[in-house]
């Protein structure tokens, strides 16, 4: 063999490890550096070693036992992760096919002899392994943080060239025997894997449409509970205005009762006492947002006729935000609302309990509402709508105590649907 095969080897070898490093998600410190080049030149002397001995056929045959095992070992050890480790060396080795054939190209094309596919192969490999780096490293460093299944799924490819390559090349000649299984091995694998990507994608897809729909309709809701807070604190505030100004009312009538027009003043009384009584907030507990809301929901109760119970223990600050508390509070006591509207319009007698607390950290919501228990379907524990568009307060619910790591549960006993929230 000559110099520039040994080079070409060597160059081969170091190409092939560094794509394999960058392609995994390693925080680089002086001590993985050293055992990286470390690991680097003690491979390169054994094989020189084994090369002196025997020959470079034979160093390729045990190539998976005395280059890629060790390399995937010292990848493990550097990047914590095995699986990841074993799939970049598999990447790196389609790369190493992709540099090989590059050169077999140029040879092809230009008529040249054996030597000058090691030449080009030297030639391409500084600019080849940036342009990788560059490029398609960060994407796969990127996959490195999918899940098992996933990066299962994704080092198939890489794995069946690899089997494939060795079994027909360097462990047999298969390859070379031109046996149309053999040569239609790898472009089965190609179409099998496409139509797996389509798939694939198409359900990646159908979900991020889901999401996104998912957090516009979210998006609405806290603009809706914001604004519903806004409309109640402004009305907090009136009461507060129609307080400050009570002198004057008292003045008006006293004048009203000096002139004896007695019916002018009870109009007038009348009239400050329903919007006083309109804008006022029952104070339940110490949260705000907590009283704003229940106030507002105990007269939309009062307007319909339902029987409500309200019992509140919330101090003012909690550890999940006012918007996302507004949303979640809002939509559970929409849901009741609208569950004993259907009921009262069959004329049947109909109730809501709500009982919310704080504890040790923990906040507490439980809400008991009349139902009829043959309209609900549950599936995996979570109610489900019947029809498109519908069941968006409990999709909400279900996502704000998971964003917090909390607990909920949906249940059903005796005319009741019981929701609760641990957060």
């Amino acid at each position: 063999m000559n110099i520039i095969s040994v080079i070409n080897l060597v160059t081969v070898g170091l190409f092939g490890t560094i794509l394999s490093a960058g392609f995994c998600t390693i925080r680089w410190t002086w001590k993985k550096r050293l055992i990286m080049a470390g690991s680097v030149c003690a491979s390169l002397l054994f094989h020189g070693i084994f090369c002196f001995f025997t020959d470079v056929s034979t160093v390729k045959y045990f190539s998976p036992l005395i280059t890629h095992v060790p390399l995937i070992i010292v990848l493990r050890i550097v990047n914590g992760e095995f699986l990841w480790s074993s799939i970049s060396v598999l990447i790196a080795y389609l790369f190493c096919q992709v540099r090989r054939w590059l050169a077999l190209f140029a040879v092809a094309l230009f008529s040249c002899g054996p030597i000058m596919q090691d030449i080009v192969e030297l030639i391409i490999t500084l600019p080849l392994l940036f342009l990788i780096l560059h490029f398609f490293a960060p994407s796969f460093r990127t996959i490195s943080n999918c899940t098992t299944n996933e990066k299962c799924w994704f080092g198939l490819v890489p794995l069946l060239y690899y089997v494939f390559d060795y079994m027909t090349t360097f462990y047999t000649n298969l390859l070379s025997t031109g046996s149309p299984v053999v040569l239609e091995f790898m472009p089965f694998v190609c179409s099998l894997t496409y139509l797996m990507f389509v798939l694939r994608a198409s359900q990646t897809e159908k979900i991020r449409i889901q999401m996104e729909q998912t957090r516009e309709i979210l998006n609405l809701q806290i603009t809706q509970s914001v604004r519903e807070i806004a409309a109640l604190r402004e009305s907090q505030q009136k009461t507060i205005t129609h307080r400050h100004d009570l002198r004057h009312h008292m003045q008006f009538l006293l004048s009203c009762i000096e002139n004896e027009r007695t019916n002018q003043a009870q109009v007038y009384i009348h009239k400050i006492c329903s919007e006083i009584e309109a804008a006022k907030v029952i104070v339940y507990c110490e949260n705000e947002a907590t009283n704003l809301i229940l106030s507002a929901f105990s007269r939309r109760t009062q307007d319909y006729d339902i029987a409500i119970s309200i019992k509140a223990s919330i101090p003012q600050e909690i550890r999940i935000s006012e918007n996302d508390w507004c949303v979640l509070l809002s939509n559970a006591l929409e849901n009741a609302l609208h569950s004993c509207q259907k009921i009262k319009e069959k004329g049947l007698p109909c109730l809501i309990d709500v009982s919310s607390y704080e504890e040790k950290g923990k906040l507490f919501l439980q809400i008991s509402n009349s139902c009829v228990e043959e309209d609900i379907v549950f599936s995996h524990g979570i109610p489900v709508a019947a029809k498109p568009n519908h069941g968006i307060g409990i999709r909400s619910i279900c996502t704000i105590v998971e964003h917090y790591g909390g607990i909920y549960s949906f249940s059903v006993k005796n005319g009741l649907f019981i929701l609760r929230v641990s957060l």
